[in-house]
């Protein structure tokens, strides 16, 4: 029997790996952005044409490469981020399976210019379906250059699978805001079809959400701080007012990474509970430090799920920091010293000078005096009071041996049932109603006294 057991050729391997690594152009976008990062860049630059489909290209101004490195980092599980193992438990770069790249190269036309500051000249690369068609040395400057050229153009079916250039990069634009947010010390340009919608200088965190997100954010913002030796929690949640339907703002990052944590995500909703109606989603922007050997980020491919090693722990502290910073927000104002005084202060006031207040004080007023005021004579209202009670006990004493007696009374004309609900007669004698013995009501009326029975009356 003949085998049937083939290794795939290299190209082949590469196009499937690319079906879990690359889904769409956000994807790509997300890959080069990570290695700018890990290679050192303080600025990067995203240009964009056609929502990703024709031109995908990220510029940095990292460390570089050199021309072996360059060819190897479209090899697969080429990798300068792990030696062994080990090293997957103290992870502190983006990436580290080597897939990238390679997976990219399969299904795109790919070129690179990059050079390490130690040389004079850099290294073009053009690669085609994980195939080098060029190599030359160029003049570029320092950093590295990636070019991603029609996406998938050797699987027509993933290509036609794709949206509008709307919906893509709506997409892109939700990856350039991930990164953006988990390190504001660094600088980037995003461009569209030659418009600039980015421009982001290096900043905290504070303004590098306003910069994001407009300037209007900035008076939702609550300041959230937390140390323990599980975790360190920093960043900001939304007022309660702002809640949305929608659950757009709400970006959890680990280790400057962003994830998404469906159980640390309902956390951050209890917190919020009573404080929002069930239908909107609070808005989140917090930062977590943890110990790397504590995680597992070697989940999925796309690095965005990640298991924690005590994840209830976890879970009561996010809880707790932001049920804090809630209660702040309600009860006391919280000092955020980063923020920008002159949004605090409304416009009318900024050019008024402060005056001390004016205070009359009167120089005769003794607090020790001892006043005599005369008792006030009892009103009319009061005197109408006593002589109720003084009626009310009128033929009491003949009647007190018999309860029955007292249950039912007489109504001696149409006339005097009509007395008893007068509005008027109500309003004058509201007030002299009395209970005897706990199981009677006497009251007066108009025409007289009315006794009811409260057992009788509540049948």
């Amino acid at each position: 029997m003949p085998d049937r057991i083939q290794l795939l050729p290299d190209h082949v391997a590469n196009q499937i790996a690319a079906g879990e690594v690359v889904q769409r152009p956000a994807s790509v976008v997300k890959e080069l952005l990570e290695n700018a990062i890990d290679a050192g860049a303080e600025n990067i630059q995203l240009i964009i044409k056609d929502g990703g489909k024709t031109l995908i290209q990220v510029v940095d101004d990292g460390m570089g490469m050199s021309v072996t490195d360059a060819r190897l980092s479209f090899e697969r599980h080429a990798t300068s981020k792990i030696r062994n193992a080990d090293d997957l438990f103290h992870l502190n770069t983006k990436g580290f399976r080597g897939e990238a790249l390679a997976s990219i190269a399969a299904i795109a036309h790919v070129e690179m210019k990059t050079r390490p500051g130690s040389d004079e000249l850099g290294t073009l690369l053009s690669i085609q379906g994980s195939r080098i068609t060029d190599q030359e040395v160029i003049t570029t400057p320092v950093g590295t250059s990636v070019a991603v050229k029609n996406l998938f153009f050797n699987i027509p079916a993933r290509r036609n699978f794709l949206k509008s250039k709307q919906v893509e990069l709506r997409h892109i634009t939700d990856e350039f805001h991930r990164v953006a947010l988990a390190h504001p010390g660094i600088g980037f340009q995003y461009f569209h079809d030659g418009n600039e919608l980015f421009n982001l200088p290096d900043t905290n965190h504070r303004q590098r959400i306003v910069h994001l997100f407009g300037g209007k954010t900035n008076e939702k913002l609550v300041p959230v701080t937390e140390e323990t030796q599980v975790v360190e929690i920093s960043g900001f949640i939304c007022k309660p007012e702002f809640a949305k339907k929608s659950r757009g703002e709400q970006f959890f990052f680990v280790n400057d990474r962003f994830i998404k944590s469906p159980y640390l995500h309902h956390a951050v909703s209890a917190a919020f509970e009573g404080l929002i109606r069930s239908e909107v989603h609070p808005g989140y922007f917090l930062f977590l430090k943890v110990d790397p050997g504590s995680i597992d980020i070697n989940i999925h491919p796309t690095k965005t799920e990640i298991k924690f090693d005590d994840e209830q722990t976890l879970y009561a502290i996010l809880r707790s920091s932001v049920k804090h910073s809630l209660g702040q927000f309600n009860i006391a104002p919280v000092l955020d010293f980063e923020r920008d005084q002159n949004l605090d202060t409304p416009y009318d006031f900024k050019e008024k000078g402060a005056h001390p207040p004016r205070v009359s004080v009167d120089a005769g007023f003794n607090p020790f005096k001892e006043e005599h005021t005369k008792r006030s004579a009892p009103t009319q209202f009061s005197s109408r009071q006593e002589s109720s009670w003084e009626s009310m006990y009128v033929g009491l004493d003949s009647q007190v041996g018999s309860e029955n007696a007292l249950s039912v009374m007489p109504v001696e004309s149409d006339s005097y049932t009509s007395s008893i609900f007068d509005s008027d007669g109500e309003k004058e004698q509201r007030g002299s109603s009395f209970q005897l013995r706990r199981k009677y009501i006497v009251t007066t009326i108009k025409s007289g006294m009315l006794v009811i029975d409260q057992s009788r009356a509540h049948q």
